[in-house]
């Protein structure tokens, strides 16, 4: 990415709370998809199998947005990219629960990878182009709006199961008001300069090689586990521990909500511990948590360990992000869409892995993958950021 000028405070201010909005709005219509899991899954009856080739549909859309979103923001700017992924998610979600048939929904759920890997490399870049600005860490903050969208998401998602809110109303709702409050913060977006880089844009995809791999892949290891609490947790609670509605969301929002304080603190902890202790830190807390919640297999655990699952997991992307904002001769905007293809293989092998596991034996065991996964990253942090300077 070029050098951008330096804008005025109240503009630079101005974008800062654009992008957080923007991230809070991702997290808002993710939750959404994720409290209705039971509802898809019961409404086209599915098997978890079923479902979770589903959930691979997305990963591949995304996957392959991944491929091309870092050249067309280099070639466009991020306010275009974020524009026409924000649309692409809020309409497919919106057909979720009036899709005609199983093959309709798939095609629905592609749609919806597709413009999430787009509208989350573009909001990223620009959170980097903020934060590049400001002169200080403040990715973690970035990413805790997205939390704090989770949170709301599945907060509103137990009212309106309390309320006997259609279901498909509900979804339709969300979606109208997400895309709207996207097109309505874009306008205060920096200006293109900010993302722009027309010598990235000469470049086609290619391959992420060297720290930008080795980075990505410790992308991939937290995506599976963050992808499986966003996927399989409200199913957990309801299939799995008996719970209804409303307190089966309260699992996603627990998980949501800690994680959003995880992250809103993150930069703090960041500043204090290093970006590698932070990161092993994280990822220990996330592997014991979730064999404790496993292991107890009660409601109140499953609340409980989900908060501490949320609060393990917060600050791995966010770290990882940033670390690949900073990888020397390599854009912003290139190295976070190098991670994030590669990170996003987790979200593609993580729902039929977990899947694949529930159907021949249960959800249970399926999700001790997440344990599994966050062990690894702390296993492997220290080899794949030695070569990123501490931030």
């Amino acid at each position: 990415m070029t050098g951008s000028p330096s804008f005025a405070g109240a503009r630079l201010l101005r974008a800062r709370i654009a992008t957080k909005l923007h991230f809070f709005i991702s997290g808002l219509l993710f939750a959404t998809w994720g409290v209705h899991v039971p509802t898809v899954k019961n409404q086209f009856g599915l098997s978890e199998a079923e479902l979770a080739l589903l959930m691979l549909a997305g990963g591949v859309g995304a996957l392959l947005a991944l491929t091309r979103v870092g050249g067309w923001v280099a070639r466009h700017g991020a306010r275009p990219v974020v524009l026409s992924g924000a649309l692409a998610v809020a309409a497919s979600l919106a057909l979720f629960l009036l899709a005609p048939g199983y093959a309709a929904l798939m095609v629905l759920l592609f749609v919806f990878g597709l413009g999430s890997g787009g509208f989350d490399v573009a909001m990223n870049a620009e959170a980097v182009a903020v934060e590049r600005e400001l002169a200080r860490p403040i990715m973690s903050s970035f990413h805790g709006f997205f939390s704090l969208g989770g949170l709301a998401g599945a907060l509103i998602g137990s009212l309106v199961a309390r309320l006997a809110v259609a279901p498909w109303l509900h979804i339709l709702a969300m979606s109208i008001a997400g895309f709207s409050l996207v097109w309505i913060a874009a306008r205060e977006m920096l200006p293109e300069s900010a993302t722009h880089s027309p010598e990235e844009a000469q470049h086609g995809f290619s391959l992420p090689r060297g720290t930008i791999l080795l980075i990505g892949l410790l992308a991939a290891f937290g995506l599976v586990s963050e992808g499986a609490m966003y996927d399989w947790s409200t199913l957990y609670m309801a299939d799995t521990l008996g719970s209804p509605a409303d307190i089966a969301a309260l699992g996603y929002a627990a998980f949501s909500g800690a994680m959003a304080l995880g992250r809103f603190g993150g930069d703090w902890l960041r500043g204090r511990l290093g970006a590698t202790r932070t990161l092993k830190a994280s990822a220990w807390l996330t592997s014991i948590a979730m064999i404790a919640t496993l292991l107890i297999g009660e409601r109140w655990a499953g609340i409980a360990g989900f908060a501490l699952v949320g609060f393990g997991l917060s600050n791995v992307i966010p770290v990882l992000f940033s670390a690949a904002a900073r990888v020397p001769g390599v854009s912003p905007a290139r190295g976070i869409a190098g991670v994030s293809g590669v990170g996003y293989l987790g979200f593609m092998a993580g729902p039929p892995l977990i899947g694949a596991i529930a159907e021949v034996s249960s959800l249970t065991h399926g999700l001790l993958v997440v344990a599994g996964f966050a062990a690894l990253v702390a296993l492997l942090t220290q080899r794949a950021m030695r070569d990123c300077a501490e931030q």
